[in-house]
């Protein structure tokens, strides 16, 4: 009886198999030893890889997303005229037998002469740009923040209990007296006075509250960890320039962004970690032509500025459907079926920046005190599951919501809209009033009101 042989079709004939690394690459454009070589890192060893492709007439090449190596050879190839499909490595690593990376390139060629490799998603030139841009500032933040905390441990050591009478050391009030104290003025009195009027202690709380031991190298530690604030604080505003000047670029390219226009919302609340010279209202709604993000509730600034520099509008529209953009961002679940029986539907593991920014704004959407469809959509999947997964669901939502409004040109409208605080407690007394009213059954005869009879 003679064997049944199944073979696959195979989908990419001219394709290569990469295995990128630190030191060195391996190439395989066939399955025998003839067909594989090693080339270095260096740019003459990526042009003749190159060189060498083309004349074994490769079209298509696979290689693995290895940390940050393989930027550079990904640019050089694209720029040569190969299609490259850049793996995640959890897709190509199930080999059989020993490890090794002349198999490993093999077995990315092989996989994908079948077909059975996929492209991460990669957003295109000056969105990375401006992704690398906004990533430089969330690190410089970092910074910040760490020096801020060395400051107050060491402002605590001097027994400066700053953070104690202070809500933030680094706002107006807490860098005014900290500037004091470097320069070495102790008089608790004196330090107090540099108060702000915003400040909610009094200057006789304060100056209690900044009494010195004078220990001197506590003092010297400060005078570095404010220099390092400052330095971080200045490289930040660096940073900026080049965002605004990055966003300005991408659009003044097109037309048909930069003749959109939008007014400013003054109800937005700026974050001190926003931009603050950027006008990013504006901004956003030109960069997705027409399309007014911050319309959503709990969407801030710089989840918009996040939406920009991860994905941008070209990179949403490489998503065939809102489900495969949640997917995407790890929002939805996971679904395994197995014997027709649901194994687990957990959200799967893994995060990138935009699923944070999403994560933060479902939570601020969450702590609204006004009833807005999100909002109740937030504390009834809190009251069934727990905040956890209220954030999870509605940041999935927020993702959908994103995608239609991008996509579709679909426009968000909140049926309540936004109020300014005075037209809040506006509403708010004129319901409380209405309430007493209907209490105490009062008539206008009651009230003093002369009914008009016409």
């Amino acid at each position: 009886m003679e064997q049944e042989i199944i073979s696959m079709e195979v989908v990419n004939p001219q394709a290569a198999g990469i295995d990128v690394g630190s030191r060195s690459h391996w190439v395989a454009v066939g399955q025998s030893e003839q067909d594989v070589r090693e080339y270095g890192v260096f740019n003459q060893d990526l042009f003749a890889m190159a060189e060498w492709l083309g004349e074994k007439g490769t079209k298509t090449i696979a290689m693995e997303s290895t940390g940050s190596y393989w930027q550079n050879l990904y640019a050089m190839l694209t720029a040569k005229g190969f299609e490259v499909i850049l793996c995640n490595g959890k897709f190509t690593k199930n080999i059989k037998g020993k490890k090794t990376d002349v198999k490993d390139c093999q077995w990315i060629q092989k996989l994908h002469t079948l077909g059975l490799l996929t492209g991460s998603f990669l957003p295109e030139g000056k969105t990375e740009e401006l992704r690398t841009y906004c990533r430089h500032r969330a690190n410089l933040l970092h910074s910040a923040a760490s020096a801020s905390k060395k400051m107050q441990k060491y402002l605590r050591l001097l027994n400066f209990r700053l953070d104690v009478v202070v809500r933030d050391i680094c706002g107006l009030t807490g860098l005014l007296i900290i500037r004091a104290i470097c320069e070495g003025e102790t008089n608790p009195q004196k330090l107090a006075s540099l108060r702000h009027g915003n400040c909610r202690k009094s200057e006789e709380d304060i100056a209690k509250a900044l009494q010195s031991n004078g220990r001197k190298d506590y003092l010297f530690a400060l005078k570095q960890e404010l220099e390092t604030y400052d330095q971080t604080q200045e490289k930040i505003a660096r940073c900026d320039k080049e965002i605004e000047k990055m966003l300005d670029d991408i659009i003044n390219s097109d037309d048909n962004k930069r003749q959109h226009y939008i007014e400013a919302k003054p109800y937005k609340r700026v974050n001190k970690n926003t931009p603050k010279d950027i006008d990013l209202n504006l901004k956003a709604y030109r960069i997705f032509e027409g399309t007014d993000l911050l319309a959503i509730e709990g969407m801030s600034f710089s989840t918009v500025l996040a939406l920009m520099s991860e994905v941008g509008i070209e990179g949403i529209r490489k998503f065939k459907t809102a489900k495969h953009f949640a997917s995407w961002l790890r929002l939805a679940p996971n679904n395994k079926v197995s014997g027709g029986k649901v194994l687990s539907s957990k959200v799967p593991k893994g995060s990138n920046r935009l699923k944070i920014a999403l994560r933060n704004a479902a939570n601020a959407i969450g702590n609204l005190k006004d009833s807005t469809p999100l909002r109740d959509f937030f504390h009834r999947i809190s009251f069934r599951k727990g905040r956890v997964s209220a954030i999870s669901a509605t940041a999935r939502k927020l993702a959908v919501i994103i995608w239609n409004m991008v996509v579709k040109g679909v426009p968000y409208i909140n049926p309540e809209g936004y109020l300014f605080l005075d037209q809040k407690r506006k509403l708010g007394l004129v319901k409380r009033i209405r309430k007493q009213i209907d209490k105490f059954g009062l008539t206008n005869e009651d009230l003093g009101l002369e009914t008009v009879h016409v």
